[in-house]
């Protein structure tokens, strides 16, 4: 609350930055010193002051640099970065009628592109403006437009998705990696061409001195010191980045719109009916058309409409979902790595290659292969087993791990139903992922990964003189149902060894050979035990659920072992 409207901004600008950079803790201990009651004020002068008209001549003067706009995007952000993280926050922005200020934002946006990103203006959708903020902008309008559908009228539901879709496709289709190429070398001009005018400026000033000196006493003037205005702070703005800005736009506006994308392709509350239909199938069934990801999480697939799939079609969205499934351009991320200011979009940049994953999985999840654009899953399958195996390294980052992870189990999943074999991964690879990933310490790695080696391993033991490998498949599975802490990814690997040893004569001779009936009958108790100790004091009611059928299955995988070894060879 600064009597300088500039120093406000920088205040509020590095008030942002914390809390963009400090995450959850960061802003709670914001709430938790009170940062609402100034942050209000500010919101409620500014929304007042919209109008320069308003305002004292003096500070008129100060307007020539929008700095009450400047100043209410920077507290925008601030407050929606807080408000993500606390529900105080949000109870506090209610009591206080701050909707209203930004409200009045929102009618910003043909002047002030910046400050409506932030308050997300609805009419935007039609916007002609090609920039990257603009193309923000619009993605974000179409997330809302998409989340209050249900208010539209069921004629005009058809022409609105068509409308997000396209406003998704054309964010999509731009290169984000030549995009930060093309706006770097625009920077690097810009500013070269500053300094030229500069230089030129101070050419000039030495002239006009030289002039002066004839009439005028130099001596008067203190050397070495330049006289500002008495309210300039120039020295503590952030420098003009503007290219940076539009790149961040970009990135942004691309990440949202396969989030949202995401949202499309799942239902997030299965219906009762659903739940009955669910409840009600055997449990076989349900193992094996639910979703689970992990983190307590039961997602229902939800198939996409004909409509939501011509329109998919239509915008090309499958094709530039998996364009964006490919590592960053490898020049655009040196670029990034060698400027301290341009670093942190190499985040940016990965984010939307894993948000472009989970796309991928999902659409694997809920629809037909017609629906892939005319990619095939072999070449789908080829593709995802280079972004694993095209360094010398396995991946070890977390967040890819768990979106390549998804994707591929989705796709073998897809292929195995379909009968469609999948020569993307050797054992040899397929094992090695599998120790990389149980290294992890994310928990939807871990059942991703098992999942994967079960449906891997059902297909092999299908074949001829697999029996070795389905031994050493055996054998990981089984050590990870006995040692792994988590109760969910032990009932995910004692799944997948329902999977492996269901069938087939090659599996009959793994499982001799590697004990499996003796390891399970001795585990089963311990099983049970784990999970009335553990069950309902750590794990939610979805994955009690599924841990009571993976409990059940083991019983009869056991009698159905026990039989094996009876009948005559």
């Amino acid at each position: 609350m600064d009597y300088s409207l500039a120093v406000r901004e920088t205040a509020a600008g590095a008030l942002r930055n914390l809390s963009a950079c400090g995450g959850f803790e960061v802003c709670d201990d914001m709430v938790s010193k009170d940062i609402m009651t100034p942050l209000v004020a500010l919101l409620k002068e500014c929304s007042t002051g919209l109008d320069a008209n308003q305002l004292s001549p003096e500070k008129r003067i100060e307007m020539d640099k929008n700095y009450i706009e400047d100043t209410a995007n920077e507290a925008v952000n601030l407050l929606w970065n807080i408000c993500e993280c606390s529900s105080t926050a949000v109870h506090i922005f209610n009591k206080e009628g701050c909707l209203e200020a930004v409200l009045r934002y929102m009618k910003k946006f043909s002047t002030n592109v910046d400050l409506a990103i932030s308050a997300v203006l609805e009419t935007v959708m039609m916007c002609p403006e090609n920039t990257m903020k603009h193309i923000l902008l619009r993605t974000l309008t179409a997330g809302i437009v998409w989340n209050i559908k249900g208010t539209i009228p069921p004629g005009s539901l058809g022409s609105m998705i068509n409308a997000i879709l396209k406003i998704f496709s054309e964010s999509l289709a731009i290169d984000a990696g030549e995009t930060v190429i093309r706006m770097k070398e625009a920077e690097k001009n810009r500013l070269k061409l500053a300094v030229e005018r500069e230089t030129e400026e101070n050419m000039s000033d030495v002239t006009e001195n030289c002039v002066l000196s004839e009439d005028y006493d130099l001596e008067e003037i203190p050397k070495g010191k330049v006289k500002k205005g008495e309210n300039d702070i120039s020295d503590f703005l952030p420098p003009d980045q503007q290219e940076l800005k539009e790149v961040t736009a970009l990135l942004m506006a691309q990440q949202t719109a396969l989030e949202i994308i995401v949202n499309m392709c799942c239902s997030e509350d299965p219906s009762d009916d659903e739940w009955e239909e669910l409840s009600s199938s055997d449990e076989s069934d349900f193992m094996e058309n639910s979703y689970n990801d992990g983190s307590g999480l039961l997602m229902s697939p939800l198939c996409l409409s004909d409509e939501v799939k011509s329109a998919f079609m239509n915008n090309l969205i499958p094709k530039k979902i998996l364009e964006k499934t490919a590592f960053p351009n490898s020049v655009a991320l040196d670029i990034c790595m060698h400027n301290l200011s341009w670093k942190p979009l190499i985040k940016k940049l990965n984010a939307v290659q894993c948000r472009a994953l989970t796309c991928l999985q999902n659409i694997l999840l809920v629809s037909d292969v017609d629906c892939l654009g005319g990619a095939s899953l072999q070449s789908i399958a080829q593709h995802l087993s280079q972004l694993v195996f095209a360094k010398m390294e396995l991946p070890t980052d977390t967040e890819f791990l768990e979106a390549i992870t998804s994707a591929l189990r989705a796709l073998l999943q897809t292929m195995a139903s379909k009968n469609i074999s999948q020569p993307c991964m050797t054992p040899e690879q397929l094992l090695s992922l599998c120790e990389a990933g149980m290294d992890s310490s994310n928990a939807s790695v871990k059942v991703n990964i098992v999942s994967i080696l079960g449906i891997s391993g059902s297909i092999l033991a299908k074949g001829q003189d697999t029996a070795e490998t389905l031994k050493v498949i055996g054998k990981f599975l089984l050590e990870v149902a006995m040692k792994e802490s988590s109760l969910v990814v032990a009932g995910e690997a004692l799944d997948a060894l329902f999977d492996v040893f269901a069938d087939g004569k090659e599996a009959e001779k793994a499982a001799v050979e590697i004990r499996l009936l003796p390891a399970l009958k001795e585990f089963q108790p311990v099983f049970k035990m784990r999970m009335r100790k553990e069950g309902k004091g750590k794990y939610s009611t979805d994955q009690l659920c599924v841990l009571d059928n993976v409990k059940m299955n083991l019983k009869r995988f056991i009698a159905y072992q026990e039989t094996l070894g009876k009948s005559p060879t």
